[in-house]
């Protein structure tokens, strides 16, 4: 067994064929074929299951992937990283982001890395937050944003920000008065929200248990789009940070209300692993992060807290 041979079988189960991985790889399929068959000679198992659309990984297969995966990309960046030491940052970052960082950061953050980091690609991953600790426990991801606490992880991480959470309601169900809700009221609600396990969820489950009130939302749903098209449908309600569905306010989409008895907020925090050190590029684009939020919250357009983590940032 090689590198060589873990990167073929990486790029084939990624792929789906051997056609599809030799366009990529530019390697003849042949030679690709050969690195398979040796790989699972090595190893005494069969990885794929062939057939007349392509290769499908088997039980073992889909083990190894999720075993090597990580390791293989984070010795290219470790290569990388020491080829680069007496030049400028170059090298791949993949950082995890919720769907709702991602509508409200991507572009921004994407365009500073570009301009301040030339050398440097960034890979945008998107993903709830269990699926997210896991891609970065695994080193499918470098770094990723993640609901807060720290304390939460076993990873190393920056306190990031402090957002409100807020009621996404259809147009005109509330008087343009009322500007705020109680989650008393919102409990009563139809409510469209994301299963038990994604942060989004855990938060406002906590933040109900706290005030001794029963939250039974009438619909789940685990994308974010979906329920803020459910609600722009006109019968369920949900519950968002106010950041992510800024956009849609504005266009008179749906409306946002200000939860209070009490007020709910989210904290983002941007975790790295414990067992690993950053990258020269890693650490390049951590500090973006940290100053593209700062000037976000700064300028209004992130209807945020900055925390501590932040305060210091210039």
């Amino acid at each position: 067994m090689d590198l060589k041979q873990l990167k073929t079988f990486i790029c084939v189960a990624e792929a789906g064929s051997l056609s599809r991985a030799s366009d990529r790889l530019r390697v003849a399929q042949p030679a690709l074929s050969r690195h398979i068959k040796l790989l699972e000679s090595d190893i005494g198992v069969e990885l794929f299951v062939r057939h007349v659309r392509g290769m499908d990984l088997t039980e073992p297969g889909k083990e190894l992937l999720s075993r090597v995966s990580g390791l293989v990309r984070q010795l290219d960046q470790s290569v990388q990283d020491v080829q680069s030491m007496r030049s400028e940052v170059k090298g791949n970052v993949a950082i995890g982001l919720m769907p709702t960082v991602t509508s409200v950061l991507a572009v921004p953050l994407v365009e500073r890395v570009d301009r301040e980091l030339p050398d440097v690609s960034l890979r945008l991953v998107e993903g709830y937050s269990g699926h997210l600790v896991e891609w970065l426990q695994r080193g499918d991801v470098d770094i990723s944003f993640l609901y807060g606490p720290s304390a939460d992880f076993h990873l190393r991480s920056l306190e990031l920000l402090y957002e409100p959470i807020a009621l996404v309601s259809p147009p005109g169900f509330f008087p343009k008065s009322q500007t705020d809700v109680t989650l008393a009221e919102v409990a009563k609600l139809p409510l469209a929200l994301p299963s038990h396990p994604h942060g989004m969820r855990i938060v406002l489950d906590a933040a109900y248990e706290k005030a001794g009130i029963k939250l039974t939302p009438a619909l789940v749903g685990d994308s974010y789009h979906v329920l803020k098209s459910i609600v722009g449908g006109g019968v369920y309600h949900t519950l968002l940070p106010m950041s992510a569905i800024q956009s849609e306010v504005r266009s008179g989409h749906v409306e946002a209300r200000e939860l209070v008895s009490p007020t709910v907020n989210r904290q983002l925090i941007l975790a790295m692993p414990s067992d690993r050190t950053n990258t020269r590029a890693t650490d390049a684009v951590v500090a973006i992060v940290k100053k593209e939020i700062s000037r976000m919250i700064k300028d209004g357009d992130w209807a945020a807290v900055a925390a501590s983590d932040l305060t210091q940032v210039h």
